[in-house]
C-alpha cells in the first residue's frame, strides 16, 4: 500500500487531503536537454557518454532513456531497469544547473499517524512556507523503505528534495535520486543510514540515561521500561541509555521487566498489563514514548494502581498532550518540530549546493520535563 497527499499542511484549514496527480503533472517541467554523463573512476576511466550512446547500449531510443531518467510509467520494467544500470555504471549524475525543480518537498513517513507525526509535519511545513514550497506526504505502510512505485514517482516530479523519517532508501532508489539530483535527508533513521547520507537525529541514549536516573534519583530499585521496535536504533539507543543508568547506580538490570513494544498506545496497555500484573512489579517504568506511557496509564487505572503514589510514569517525546492528561506526565522531550525543521532546512541547503556537499549528520538534544507523574516509591517499597 502506499499514499499520498499533496498540499500545503499547515494553514488555518487544518490538515488538507487532495489529489495530486493532475496537479503535479501540470507542475512537472519539461523534460531536460540531453545531458553527458561522467563515469567513476573506477572501471570505465574518464570516458564520457551522452544520452544517445547510453541508449545506443541499452538498444533503446534516446526518448526511452530521457522517459527513465524522468520517471515516466510508460517504460517496459526490463528496459527501465537496463537503462538504470547503464546509468548507473557510467556514473550519471544530472547537473544542478539543468535540473529544474518543482515547488516540493517529498516527505516520507513509515507509518503516518498520531500526533508524533503532526510535529514532524509542522515543523517541515515551516520550513517550506517560508520558501515558498509545498509538500507532498507519502506513508510506506510500515515498511522501512518506500516501494520502487514511490521512487518513481519522486523521480518524475523532481521536488527539491526528499526527507524521509523513520525510513531510508535502499541501493537502487539512492542511486535514482542522486542520479537525477534530488537531494533526500533521513529524520530519526530507523537503522543506521550510512556515512554518505545526510541525516538529523536526537540524542536518544541520553534521553533514556535521564530518564531512568531521574527514577532513581527518586528512590526505585525496581523499574520496568517499555521499548519501541529493537530494529529501529533510536529505541534501541533509548534502552541501552536506561541500562546505563540502571548498571550506573549499581542496580540489577532484570530482563523480565524490558518489554519490546512498537509505540503505539496499544502496546503500552498491553505490555503495561502485564509489567504491572507482576507479583515483584515494578515501581516505576520507563515507557520508550509518550503514546506507550499512556497505554501504560490505561493500564494502571484498569488495576486500581493510583499514578504517581503507587506506579511512577516517564515517558519519551513530550507531545503536545502530555502537560494535559492526568496527572501531567513525566517525559524527554524530543525536539520533533525543530528536527523536521533542520532537516527541511539541510535538504534545500543540499538542492542549491554545486557538487556534491559532504554528508552531514546531526543530533539535536533531549532533555527531561518533570511534572507530576513520578514521584517516591511506595512507602512499602522504601
Amino acid at each position: 500500500m502506499h499514499a499520498e497527499c499533496f498540499g500545503n499542511l499547515g494553514g488555518s484549514e487544518g490538515f488538507v487531503k487532495r489529489s495530486c496527480r493532475d496537479t503535479i503533472a501540470a507542475m512537472t517541467p519539461p523534460e531536460p536537454a540531453e545531458s553527458r554523463a561522467t563515469a567513476p573512476a573506477t572501471g570505465r576511466s574518464s570516458q564520457t557518454a551522452t544520452l544517445a550512446e547510453i541508449a545506443r547500449e541499452a538498444g533503446v531510443s534516446a526518448p526511452t532513456v530521457s522517459k527513465v531518467l524522468n520517471g515516466r510509467a510508460d517504460v517496459a520494467p526490463a528496459t527501465r531497469t537496463r537503462v538504470e544500470e547503464l546509468l548507473r555504471a557510467h556514473g550519471y549524475r544530472r547537473r544542478r544547473a539543468e535540473a529544474s525543480r518543482s515547488p516540493l518537498i517529498d516527505l516520507v513517513f513509515h507509518e503516518l499517524e498520531s500526533a508524533w507525526a503532526m510535529e514532524v509535519i509542522r515543523g517541515v511545513e515551516n520550513v517550506a512556507r517560508d520558501a515558498g514550497l509545498s509538500v507532498v506526504l507519502s506513508e510506506s505502510a510500515g515498511r522501512l523503505t518506500p516501494g520502487r512505485t514511490w521512487a518513481d514517482q519522486v523521480a518524475a516530479r523532481r521536488p527539491h528534495g526528499v526527507i524521509l523519517v523513520l525510513s531510508g532508501l535502499d541501493e537502487s532508489q539512492r542511486a535514482l535520486l542522486t542520479s537525477r539530483a534530488i537531494p533526500f535527508v533521513v529524520m530519526d533513521p530507523a537503522g543506521d543510514p550510512g556515512a554518505d547520507v545526510p541525516s538529523i537525529g536526537a540524542t536518544n541514549w541520553q534521553g533514556g540515561l535521564a530518564a531512568t536516573r531521574h527514577l532513581v534519583d527518586l528512590g526505585h530499585t525496581r523499574i520496568g521500561a517499555i521499548s519501541g521496535p529493537s530494529r529501529m536504533m533510536c529505541s534501541r539507543a533509548r534502552i541501552d541509555g536506561y541500562r546505563a543508568a540502571l548498571e550506573t547506580a549499581g542496580l540489577p538490570v532484570d530482563p523480565a521487566l524490558i518489554k519490546n513494544g512498537d509505540f503505539h498506545h496499544e502496546a503500552g496497555y498491553r505490555l503495561g498489563l502485564e509489567l504491572l500484573r507482576r507479583p515483584d512489579r515494578p515501581t516505576a517504568v520507563f515507557a520508550g514514548n509518550d503514546l506507550q506511557a499512556l497505554g501504560l496509564y490505561e493500564a494502571a487505572r484498569e488495576l486500581g494502581l493510583r499514578i504517581p503514589e503507587d506506579l511512577s510514569v516517564v515517558g519519551f517525546d513530550d507531545l503536545p498532550v502530555a502537560p494535559w492528561v492526568g496527572p501531567p506526565l513525566t517525559t524527554v522531550r524530543q525536539p520533533l518540530t525543530e528536527m523536521a525543521e533542520a532537516a527541511a532546512k539541510l535538504v534545500l541547503d543540499l538542492a542549491r549546493a554545486e557538487g556534491t556537499p559532504a554528508a552531514t549528520r546531526v543530533e539535536l538534544a533531549t532533555s527531561l520535563v518533570v511534572r507530576s507523574s513520578t514521584a517516591g516509591p511506595p512507602l512499602a517499597e522504601r
